[in-house]
């Protein structure tokens, strides 16, 4: 059903998630990838938006009505393998979807963009893609955490300095 999702456990992920057609991790092969059939076309899906690089339809699983899912159409599992362009292409087309969802009359007053990289973040289609979902008050849709944790200030510098080491000197560069 629609919207009664209250929070995303991860226990209750994999127990609610593990019968459903779709959850392969392909081990990069792109024959077993729900995703790659849909671009091909081997799949049925709810088209809302295509270009040469994007594809965007929606989901089967939706948190709200409008739940739409932004995956490039070349295989890629993780961000890792993401490249500059094609990412900087998904935003932008992610961004014509929730101009999209804003506009379309559909119960929405606020905008989440949510994407999973690998399964201990609940990656569950080792395809990349993009969450575009509207969002109401009063929605069941939850992140659960502990937001009451407080690093001191040095900790946080610590954190930023051991990141800041290993950025690339290549703004270009992501690897």
């Amino acid at each position: 059903m629609v919207g009664t999702r209250a929070r995303i456990m991860p226990t209750e992920w994999g127990e609610r998630r593990s019968g459903v057609s779709g959850r392969i991790d392909t081990g990069g092969r792109v024959d077993d990838c729900v995703f790659c059939d849909i671009v091909r076309g081997r799949a049925v899906a709810s088209m809302v938006d295509e270009d040469d690089q994007c594809l965007a339809f929606l989901t089967i699983e939706p948190v709200n009505p409008g739940h739409v899912l932004v995956v490039p159409k070349r295989h890629v599992v993780t961000l890792a393998e993401l490249d500059e362009e094609l990412g900087a292409h998904l935003f932008r087309f992610a961004l014509r979807v929730n101009r999209a969802i804003r506009r379309s009359g559909l119960r929405c007053e606020g905008v989440n963009l949510f994407l999973a990289d690998g399964a201990a973040a609940f990656q569950d289609v080792f395809h990349l893609h993009l969450h575009v979902f509207p969002r109401f008050h009063g929605d069941a849709f939850r992140l659960d955490a502990d937001w009451s944790t407080k690093p001191s200030r040095t900790e946080l510098d610590e954190v930023a300095a051991r990141l800041r080491a290993v950025l690339p000197v290549d703004q270009g560069e992501l690897h």
